[in-house]
Order: C-alpha cells, then structure tokens, then sequence
C-alpha cells in the first residue's frame, strides 16, 4: 500500500477555499464568512475530525463484521472541547461520542468502544506527531 497523498491549492482569487485532491477524489475546504472565507466547505477543523469518525465508524463495522456481530449502524459525533496552544507543546480534547444500534449484548458494545479507541486515526492524533515542513520551487504555470 502506497503512502496517502493528499495535494492542496489555495488561489488568493477566492479568499481562503482551498482545493484538496488524492488524485482520485477533489474535495475542499473553507472557512465560514464571518472569519473572511465563503462558507464554500467544511473547515480544516471539521475535515479532521470527520477524518476521525470516519476512521471510528469504519474500523467498528469492520470489526463487527469479522466477528458476525449484530451491529446495525454506528454514528459518531465529535467536537473539539478546549484547545491550548500555549504553553507548548498543544494540548487538544476532543469529545467523541459513539452510537451503536443493533442488538448488541454488554460485553459487545464494550469491546466495540475498545476498537473503536485503536482505529488508525485515533492512533495517529494520540501519538506523538512530528510535522516536517520545507519550502519547495513553486510549480510551473
């Protein structure tokens, strides 16, 4: 399996959209009006966390599966609850609350939750993440 890959393109001409593609899907991203954006998307802020109950509900249902459990749909819902960037490093809670319909006995819904918290996602945003950024020559038009 190769790396993910996502591309994104800001053109200043409409403010803050930015174009995300993975080369196979486009999507993008906006800040809502009142912080100078369109409103054209959802917020970075949004798309993460959406990345995460993606992940979650996913990683769940593909577990249940395996294990021919009576899961009948998952929903989850996530927030950003406090977000301190000072002192370094960041502190970020984020609040995820799991819906699990179907009829699931106790022990099940709890070792749903326990797959649910080692879903890729939620491994990567509670490890340590390190950002390597550097400044490449701008694309040919």
């Amino acid at each position: 399996m190769s790396e993910p890959t996502v591309h994104a393109s800001l053109k200043t001409t409409v403010r803050y959209r930015v174009d995300l593609t993975d080369g196979s899907h486009q999507w993008h991203a906006d800040e809502p009006v009142t912080l100078g954006g369109g409103d054209t998307g959802p917020t970075p802020h949004h798309l993460l966390l959406s990345a995460l109950g993606a992940c979650t509900a996913i990683t769940v249902t593909m577990y249940a599966q395996r294990k021919q459990s009576k899961l009948e749909g998952v929903e989850v819902e996530l927030r950003v609850v406090e977000e301190k960037l000072s002192p370094a490093p960041a502190q970020t809670h984020i609040a995820r609350d799991i819906r699990l319909s179907g009829d699931l006995s106790d022990a099940e819904r709890a070792r749903l939750l326990e797959i649910a918290n080692v879903c890729p996602l939620h491994k990567i945003l509670s490890g340590e993440i390190t950002i390597d950024s550097r400044l490449v020559d701008a694309l040919s038009a």
